[in-house]
């Protein structure tokens, strides 16, 4: 947690943070059952969190969503080479997966105990997630 909240400390993110990116409508939550394959295209499903966005900010709510691998982890790798990234969209990207895996970790660590919605040492996990983005 401490080498997270370094990092965010020094980061740079906030309101001017999305440089030369353009802006899109996305979806804000990057839960993959909020995603439904039809066989031709994906048809999004859940809008509750839904605004002002850009590429970049949107892959990583997918590629660090808890449900992306907890317990069937997908190719992060494979479905980024899908994405044509500026450079500027590619450090965003860096920036934005190590913001989402750390607020990840604060929704883990804070989890009930007594009602956990996740597998046994998760929160765990997810701070070797978050170690393993800021190396």
């Amino acid at each position: 947690m401490d080498a997270g909240l370094d990092w965010l400390a020094r980061s740079g993110l906030g309101a001017d943070a999305r440089g030369e990116v353009s802006p899109v409508f996305g979806p804000g939550d990057g839960n993959l059952a909020n995603y439904l394959w039809d066989g031709l295209r994906v048809q999004v499903v859940d809008f509750e969190d839904s605004g002002r966005s850009d590429r970049a900010f949107e892959l990583a709510e997918i590629t660090e969503h808890v449900g992306s691998w907890v317990e069937h982890p997908f190719d992060v790798s494979a479905f980024l080479e899908q994405f044509e990234l500026s450079p500027t969209e590619t450090a965003r990207l860096r920036e934005s997966r190590r913001l989402l895996a750390l607020v990840w970790l604060f929704l883990l660590a804070s989890e009930a105990t007594e009602h956990p919605r996740n597998p046994p040492g998760t929160a765990e996990r997810q701070a070797d997630r978050v170690l393993e983005l800021l190396a």
